[in-house]
């Protein structure tokens, strides 16, 4: 009777244990450019981890994801840029983990399949308002506080002050997210604008991907090393992350994890 009574209360503990751990969640959320590889990221280490939900929230932005981190109000953020040096005071773990291509976009409709410099430069400062088809050029345009934007004005001042004649006008278009942007590129005759080739391969947007400078930022089904311009993503931490994090970050960083990144338009960080 003894031992039954043992056995008992260890299958309890047991059952305990097993649906404490089994409500064990991650929350992420930050820059919205890498959201949808980090669904599929998520996915795939549910599988693995069907003890663990993760949950991947909406567009906080890089800034966002920085202050919800910190808080406590998510256990992993996004970023798409480094810390700045207040934020680097906040005692977070940063973790780069994949670099994918800046890359310009305009609406599936517009018969281009390149941009350099020069037009880019010309149409910002409003010198060229209409594609070579006679359409009329629509600019979706960011916050220069952005890290999209950052990285596109950090190509040249020139490029940056044509930037901010763009925004200076009483017409333009300004995205409040990546979401937002590109969802304006896809229903917006005539636009243009910047993304993330890991956000429209892994969000599988209908837009037109241009090559820059001549250089193509796909090559052969891969990121192209030699595609001038790549943005940086990061994963915060607290200082003293749950073991569930821990297992997501190493998931990350694994072979499958990786594989993941490059399909959807990645390279990892070795």
């Amino acid at each position: 009777r003894l031992l039954k009574y043992s056995l008992f209360i260890v299958f309890l503990i047991n059952c305990f244990y097993v649906n404490a751990y089994a409500d064990e969640t991650i929350k992420i959320g930050g820059c919205g450019s890498s959201l949808g590889t980090i669904k599929f990221l998520a996915s795939a280490f549910e599988k693995k981890h069907p003890e663990i939900k993760v949950t991947v929230l909406s567009s906080l932005g890089s800034l966002g994801g920085v202050k919800a981190v910190s808080k406590g109000g998510i256990d992993i953020g996004i970023t798409g840029r480094p810390l700045n040096e207040k934020e680097a005071k906040l005692g977070l773990n940063i973790i780069e983990y994949a670099k994918t291509p800046l890359i310009f976009i305009t609406n599936k409709k517009i018969p281009v399949s390149n941009i350099n410099d020069s037009e880019l430069i010309k149409i910002f400062n409003g010198n060229i308002s209409k594609w070579q088809n006679g359409e009329k050029i629509r600019l979706i345009l960011r916050q220069p506080s952005e890290s999209n934007a950052i990285i596109i004005r950090s190509i040249s001042n020139e490029l940056s002050k044509a930037m901010d004649v763009a925004m200076s006008r009483e017409w333009r278009i300004v995205a409040l997210t990546d979401q937002e942007t590109v969802d304006f590129v896809e229903k917006t005759p005539g636009t243009l604008s910047f993304s993330t080739l890991t956000q429209i391969i892994s969000e599988k947007r209908n837009v037109n991907v241009l090559n820059y400078n001549g250089i193509p930022p796909l090559l052969n089904g891969r990121v192209n090393f030699s595609y001038p311009i790549f943005k940086t993503h990061y994963m915060l931490t607290r200082p003293e992350p749950s073991n569930a994090v821990k297992k997501f970050i190493r998931f990350v960083q694994s072979p499958e994890g990786e594989k993941i990144l490059i399909t959807t338009g990645n390279l990892v960080k070795k």
